[in-house]
Formats: structure tokens, sequence, C-alpha cells
């Protein structure tokens, strides 16, 4: 990568919170793990690798999991302990760059274009991380590298678990290209669904399209997907940035119509944002519950406080009000999703501890 050219890499924990447990729990280790509760309402907040060729992923309902891994073993959350690694992971992010941008617990964007650490290259650089991480903590990450965030993200994902991809600026545009528009970070299976009526299945479709036409057919993001079907993506690594609400969402393998497995699905957004405000001490006093249809039809429900949400089971219970609103479902559900705003003022507690550290702003 030329020396006027970012460079960015994204680095992402590997099944994190399964893999904590399976590190502090020897008789865990390379079994099939969720992380969550396994009662009939419970729900699958993270899953280990080898629960995950079983199908088990996070969202699912516990009852649902077992059916697919009878061996799988339920562990509880422990997000105290999660924060504290998390905390461990951006001291070492710090040592290789000052520009961190966390999207998660997990996960962060880093420039390291000015090349603290005074390694030969990014992918140095990266390994780098990835050696210090696992020193530090015991527990592996992948990395992706790229000069750009949309491109570096992607990239992550090419070597998991344990592994780095680079896509270097000479061949951005080509990836982008024999990529399906479904694998693209940011465009949901709604968007992609869309993009599929429409005949675009991969990157070079999309970057057929003209702007123009890009713009009638999706409005704003027209022009985001006219960019990143060329590689191209002008995002700063901005660790400053404050977070207006924090969300989470998740797609269900099939249309659901059961109330306790859709409620499950609620429960399990509303504890990856409650993580969220715990690593940042935000709290916000708007609750909002998304459901999209069997149709793709979207409706959302919100209520607010006159004080911010103090604890996880007032998240829950706002959140479980607010999607039994539209019990008994009058068609398949195929996706909720969570997410808190109307913050108060600047985040606190951990979010100024971690500042100290590296100076972020989660993301997840």
């Amino acid at each position: 990568m030329g020396e006027a050219v970012r460079k960015i890499i994204h680095v992402d924990m590997d099944a994190f919170y399964a893999s904590v447990e399976q590190r502090d729990n020897p008789a865990l280790r390379g079994r099939p793990v969720a992380v969550g509760h396994g009662a009939r309402r419970g729900v699958v907040a993270a899953a280990s690798y080898e629960a995950r060729r079983f199908g088990v992923h996070s969202a699912l309902p516990s009852v649902t999991a077992l059916r697919k891994c009878p061996e799988l073993i339920f562990v509880p959350p422990r997000f105290d302990v999660y924060r504290m690694v998390s905390r461990q992971v951006h001291a070492v992010f710090a040592e290789f760059a000052d520009l961190i941008e966390p999207l998660a617990l997990d996960e962060a964007y880093l420039d390291v274009t000015g090349n603290k650490a005074g390694l030969e290259t990014a992918w140095l650089t990266a390994k780098a991380i990835r050696a210090r991480i696992l020193e530090e903590t015991g527990l592996t990450a992948s990395a992706g590298i790229s000069y750009n965030k949309f491109l570096a993200k992607l990239a992550s994902g090419q070597r998991k678990p344990d592994g780095q991809f680079a896509i270097v600026p000479a061949d951005g545009e080509a990836f982008v290209e024999a990529l399906p528009v479904a694998k693209f970070h940011g465009v949901g299976p709604a968007t992609a669904a869309r993009m599929h009526a429409a005949g675009i299945m991969t990157g070079a479709d999309l970057k057929a399209l003209s702007l123009p036409d890009l713009q009638r057919r999706f409005g704003k993001a027209g022009g985001w997907y006219y960019a990143i079907a060329r590689g191209q993506d002008d995002r700063a690594v901005n660790p400053s940035r404050e977070r207006k609400s924090s969300g989470s969402e998740t797609t269900f393998g099939e249309d659901l119509s059961d109330p306790a497995s859709i409620e499950a699905g609620v429960l399990a957004m509303a504890d990856d944002v409650w993580a969220w405000c715990e690593s940042t001490g935000a709290r916000g006093r708007t609750v909002t519950v998304k459901i999209k249809w069997a149709d793709f039809r979207q409706s959302t429900r919100s209520q607010s406080l006159p004080r911010p949400v103090d604890s996880r089971a007032t998240l829950h219970e706002m959140s479980l009000g607010l999607i039994r609103s539209v019990f008994p479902p009058p068609k398949g559900v195929r996706l909720v999703g969570v997410t808190l705003s109307n913050f108060n003022g600047r985040q606190t507690g951990e979010a100024a501890e971690l500042s100290l550290l590296a100076d972020p702003d989660a993301d997840p």
C-alpha cells in the first residue's frame, strides 16, 4: 500500500463470549458451547465454533439450538468478565494505533497509517496485534487489512477463526465485483432481496448501474452503493464520534409465528444492546422494537421513559411489552431488532475508562 493510502485494520475476536468461557473452563474446550440460558424461553447469546457447525448461532431460541445439537452445553453469560477482557484487548489496540473506533466489545477499526509500532507493513502490524491479544488474553482474533473500512470489515471474515486477510488497492474493485451483494456489510436481508429482485446479484451487477439509477432505486443509500461497488469508502476511523442510538437485530433462519420464539429473539437483541450500554456507560430513555414480516413490510413500536433505562431487566420488560403489542402476529416474522436511543449527554463510566486507553467510541 502506497504512502498516500490509508492502512485500516479491522480486528474481530473469534466467538468472543464462548471463547472466554472455554478459556476459563478447560472442560468446555473442543465442545459445543452456547452462552445463554437453556430454559424453554431462553436464547443463545453466542455460540462456539463447535456449536456453529450444527447451525447454532446467536439469537436462536434455546429449544431450537438443543434440537440442532443435543450435546450443546449452555453456560450463563458473565458480562463483567467480557468487559474486563475487552479492556485488555483495547489496551493492546492502543499500543499500535492512536485512531481506534470500536464497534463492540470484541471488534474495532484501527487506522495504522501513522505506523505507531514502527512495523514494515500493515500486514505485520495485524499479525503483531493478534499475537499480543493472544499473549494478554489467551484468546484468538481475526483481522482484515485494507485501504478503507468497508473492505477491512469484509476482509476480517475471510480467514476466521485465527487468521487474517488483506485486500490491497489493486485488488479492491475486483474483490467487490465478485462478491454476492448479500455478503456486503450494511446490506441487510430486505435490501438484498430488493437487489435480487432487480437482478443485482453481485458487486459487478451493482457497479453496472449508474448513480442516478441507484439513487432512484435506493434513495440516499444509492450514493453509498455506487461507491462501495467500486471499492470506495472515504469514512475515516473516528474515535470521538458520539452515538445517538445503539441497536441490534437478527434475521431468523425461518419465518416465525410462535410468540415464545419471537420473544427469545427480542431478548437476545436486548442483551446485545445492554452489553454495549454496560461497556460504555451510556444510558438511553427510548426503546424501539423493529419487526420485519414475511412479506418484507416493517413495523416499529417505541416507548420512552422520563429517566434513562437503568437495568437489563427494565430493557427486557420494555422490549417484551413492545413486541407483545403485535401478538398474535398477523403473519410470519423474519427479523426483530431492539434499539435504545435518546441518550442523556456524553457517555460515562466505562466509556471514560476506555477513553484513557484508546479514546474510542463503541459502535456495535
